[in-house]
């Protein structure tokens, strides 16, 4: 039986993956912080030079959408990695803003 794709699946599986490899010394806040910038960096690259149009389009071309998926996943992993290490609940996080955000910008 395959475990649900949930948030502490996840973390739980780049914690295995990252221990098996002796990286954890290497996973501190500043680390992930840093990497979680290039990888988010890697991913503004694909959409640097597009027009709203061509950009709207990305994942029509299958290498495009391979690329922009894999940098994705990579932003996706260290931000759950660097949640994991601070002990933040992610999705209780966004939560929180969303409801933060609906107080500031209230709809017309």
């Amino acid at each position: 039986m395959t475990e649900p794709l949930d948030v502490p699946h996840l973390q739980r599986r780049l914690a295995e993956f990252a221990a098996a490899r002796d990286w954890q010394p290497y996973h501190t806040p500043k680390n992930l912080v840093s990497a979680l910038s290039v990888e988010a960096s890697e991913l503004v690259e694909i959409f640097q030079w597009l027009t709203p149009e061509e950009s709207a389009r990305v994942m029509a071309d299958p290498d495009t959408a391979h690329r922009v998926t894999d940098e994705v996943a990579d932003v996706l992993a260290y931000l759950l990695q660097l949640c994991e290490v601070l002990d933040i609940d992610a999705l209780a996080a966004l939560d929180a803003k969303i409801d933060r955000n609906e107080h500031r910008f209230p709809a017309p």
